[in-house]
């Protein structure tokens, strides 16, 4: 069975099957010179908000892709994502150099969880 959460125009946020969440790119909402914490930082926030409308949290994070702008920066997102997880509940996790997100985008996160 297929369950889908928060239809955009583009994409539903979340797509779950047999009880894995698969939850599209997620970018910080204030962008206007946000550093690379900061919107690290927001979709962190966000994530909670979104995993927590589909009946899973943070803990149960199993894998994430984070799309960075810049990997000079790289040690400033960690900051933040591990300030945000428990270290014990550290998702398998690939960070990629991409060359543009978009206007003032410098970070696209994208997990799966259980639920």
């Amino acid at each position: 069975m297929i369950v889908r959460y928060e239809q955009t125009p583009i994409m539903h946020r979340i797509v779950e099957s047999n009880g894995i969440l698969h939850v599209g790119g997620v970018l910080a909402d204030d962008l206007n010179g946000a550093s690379m914490g900061a919107q690290t930082r927001q979709i962190c926030t966000k994530l909670d908000t979104l995993l927590a409308g589909a009946g899973s949290d943070k803990s149960k994070l199993i894998s994430a892709t984070i799309f960075i702008t810049d990997m000079g920066l790289k040690a400033e997102m960690n900051e933040a994502w591990t300030s945000w997880l428990d270290p014990q509940d550290l998702p398998a996790r690939a960070t990629i150099g991409v060359s543009d997100l978009g206007k003032d985008v410098l970070i696209e996160i994208v997990v799966t969880a259980a639920r």
